[in-house]
């Protein structure tokens, strides 16, 4: 753990958004080794406080003098305002872990998850990129798979729940649930339809190929991670009235034989895994089941019908923690255990 590391200068650039409180959260519970903290957020939060292991602290607006010290950004701010202050704080020193989507195709930008490549953070120039939500969680799954048998083709159709759009979806779903119980009409303001009772198969915007960028990040994400560049990937991406933790029902095809058995044994020994798999005794992974807690669950593994190489499983895990909050930590942890954060040397 990054408890046996010097503390270091931490600031969360997006801090009261609903990421930045689950970054708060998921370091408190890892006790990740903190000197000085530093909570960033926009102008609309400046009179706000933030609760880290028991003390409040004032939230700045970011610039680039509010980096100035710090040795490691967790940033959940948006592309936009990554884009433009990610290099600011590389500027003044600071390693930054973003949870956009504004560094994770660049070349020169390691894009990890630690449990599948974790050495790619030894290359890092100072941006380190936290994958989409879906892919981690999918690619963490893959990768022990991969290791045994090969990965041929990964088709994946996503259920995401409405905490990956954010604070205001979430209430969104919160509102229409009770209106549409009262009798009354709520319109939609966050989604593109009705969101309680209903699944959308739209997640942000379409592209001229018929799929969204929700979909093509799935699939350039998880080539990029695996070092898998030619590896077939498909994706469907839907959204649906669970308000945390995104379930995907995955289709793997193997360079060769794979039974259900051996996929069960491989992944109950792999970091970050836990397998729920007895559909006998309605045993298999929920939302519910995932939420607040920190493993990838997977269940219902059994052969593809349509391929002798190929199994379908049912993967779910909090979208929050292990899709955001927790693999950013991880991420920092890592880098602090093999000393890749200039000033932090072993205690």
């Amino acid at each position: 753990m990054a408890s046996a590391r010097r503390p270091v200068n931490l600031a969360i650039l997006g801090a009261t958004g609903r990421v930045g409180q689950e970054l708060i959260k998921v370091l408190e519970e890892r006790k990740f080794p903190v000197n000085e903290f530093r909570p960033l957020a926009s102008a609309r939060s400046k009179d706000a406080k933030v609760l880290f292991n028991g003390k409040e602290y004032p939230v700045q607006e970011p610039s680039e003098e509010a980096f100035k010290g710090i040795d490691i950004v967790l940033a959940s701010a948006g592309a936009e305002i990554s884009e433009k202050l990610s290099p600011l704080a590389v500027k003044q020193g600071a390693c930054v872990i973003d949870n956009s989507n504004a560094f994770r195709m660049d070349p020169d930008v390691p894009l990890v998850v630690p449990e599948v490549n974790g050495d790619a953070l030894k290359k890092h120039k100072g941006i380190i990129a936290n994958p989409n939500c879906s892919t981690a969680q999918l690619v963490v799954v893959l990768k022990p798979l991969h290791d045994a048998a090969g990965l041929k083709r990964v088709i994946v159709s996503t259920y995401q729940s409405v905490s990956g759009a954010g604070k205001e979806a979430m209430e969104e779903l919160e509102l229409q649930n009770k209106a549409i119980a009262d009798g009354k009409e709520y319109k939609p303001q966050v989604f593109q339809h009705q969101i309680s009772g209903n699944l959308i198969p739209h997640i942000d915007k379409f592209l001229p190929n018929g799929y969204t960028k929700e979909e093509i990040k799935v699939q350039q994400e998880t080539q990029k991670i695996m070092g898998l560049p030619d590896l077939a990937v498909c994706c469907t991406a839907v959204r649906v009235p669970v308000q945390i933790s995104h379930s995907e029902s995955v289709l793997v095809e193997f360079e060769k034989p794979l039974s259900p058995e051996e996929a069960r044994k491989i992944l109950s020994a792999a970091p970050a895994c836990e397998v729920w798999d007895n559909p006998a005794e309605a045993l298999y992974p929920t939302p519910l089941d995932a939420a607040g807690k920190d493993p990838v669950y997977i269940g219902r593994i059994r052969v593809d019908t349509s391929s002798p190489n190929g199994l379908n499983m049912w993967v779910v895990a909090d979208n929050l923690r292990i899709g955001a909050a927790l693999n950013a930590v991880r991420i920092a942890e890592y880098m602090l255990e093999h000393n890749l954060i200039a000033g932090t040397v072993s205690a």
